[in-house]
């Protein structure tokens, strides 16, 4: 399911546009504190990125696993590293989280049969 990955992109691409097109200076910086907080540093990019992902999947925001599966994918992240990083957000967020782990494995899997 390959355009499951390019609509997400799109959508997402598209409303960004919009949103920074409004020049509104305090969501403008939030984007900004988002990109930055994902560059290398102490942490590299990977391990910044699954923890986003962890974070993401707690939190339930299936917008958020799907940009940080497909940023850990091209930072080098595996599929037994996101496994991994998915049990850790299970464990931590509870079986509340099931559902969001099924839906990130699902989106890991389009990401895989997608170049990136």
């Amino acid at each position: 399911m390959q355009n499951n990955v390019e609509e997400f992109n799109a959508y997402r691409a598209k409303m960004n546009d919009k949103l920074l097109a409004e020049n509104n200076k305090l969501i403008k910086r939030i984007f900004n504190l988002d990109t930055n907080a994902f560059m290398p540093g102490a942490l590299d990019v990977k391990t910044k990125e699954l923890l986003g992902l962890v974070a993401s999947a707690v939190m339930r925001c299936d917008d958020c696993v799907k940009y940080h599966l497909e940023s850990s994918k091209k930072s080098g992240a595996n599929k037994e590293e996101v496994m991994e990083t998915l049990g850790i957000a299970t464990l931590i967020g509870g079986t509340i989280v099931i559902p969001h782990l099924r839906r990130a494995y699902e989106y890991w899997e389009n990401l895989e049969a997608t170049e990136l």
